[in-house]
């Protein structure tokens, strides 16, 4: 499913006592729904393809709420993630980040100290960049496939100001995305909002949520707008492995057809 939208702009500035509609209100903004086929799939592939310019930070969620079942869906998940990129027609720049938390609070205060220069923010906060900006996709699902899960705790705006500094890396041509994979709730909701609002400012902001722990209503408030195309809840684990989700994913990514390539979005 798709998303057309129309708005109007002020041509003339209000004097006096008028006043302009803001730029989300209702009387200036308009969606309607479009796209509404299925996604067609290349011969052969089990989840969308994309070969647009794309600049992609991918976090991956360690947490130990996850579980093993979880761990090895998330992994399994973010290796086909990786895999609709890796068409001999794709122009992808992939990072990843593996993160998690300290197991105490008095690491966290470290994590968030003023001066965390000499803070270790893989051993300390279990903030891992797995990977700077790449186009060797192969190496970067070779990486996912070797990563060991942390078992900590959930330092998600962390996480987000770690992919916001890695997407001063990304490509001048490129369009700089940022998916995060979560099952649950992060430490600070308040810290989590603002590091959200920092990444959204450079690169839009996509959210995969997973089981009915995710806190949905504040995940909204922190994706891109509009959040219809930038949350992609999935209800469980074996939800998140399923490669229609992946699909779901990627025709948000690549929402205009390409001429090389051979499907519609979803």
């Amino acid at each position: 499913m798709g998303t057309q939208k129309r708005q109007k702009f002020i041509k003339k500035v209000a004097l006096g006592a008028g006043k302009c509609a803001g730029a989300w209100s209702l009387d200036r903004l308009e969606y309607k729904a479009c796209n509404m086929k299925r996604c067609e799939l290349e011969a052969g592939a089990a989840a969308l393809t994309c070969n647009r310019t794309e600049d992609i930070v991918l976090l991956i969620d360690g947490s130990g709420s996850l579980g093993q079942q979880g761990w090895d869906a998330e992994i399994k998940a973010a290796k086909t993630f990786v895999k609709a990129f890796s068409g001999s027609s794709a122009n992808a720049n992939m990072a990843v980040i593996l993160y998690s938390g300290p197991r105490t609070w008095g690491g966290v205060f470290k994590c968030f100290a003023k001066n965390t220069k000499k803070v270790d923010r893989e051993k300390v906060c279990a903030i891992k960049t797995v990977t700077h900006f790449t186009e060797d996709l192969k190496k970067v699902d070779s990486l996912i496939t070797g990563l060991t899960w942390p078992r900590g705790s959930t330092l998600t705006s962390l996480a987000l100001l770690t992919a916001k500094a890695e997407m001063a890396l990304g490509r001048k041509n490129a369009k700089g995305n940022v998916i995060v994979f979560t099952d649950g709730r992060p430490l600070s909701f308040r810290k989590t909002q603002i590091a959200s609002d920092m990444v959204r400012k450079s690169a839009r902001l996509i959210w995969v949520p997973v089981t009915r722990y995710a806190p949905l209503k504040y995940i909204k408030k922190w994706a891109t707008r509009r959040w219809q195309e930038n949350v992609v809840q999935v209800k469980t684990f074996k939800d998140l492995e399923d490669p229609q989700t992946i699909t779901r994913i990627v025709a948000n990514l690549c929402p205009k057809k390409d001429p090389k390539v051979r499907f519609e979005r979803k």
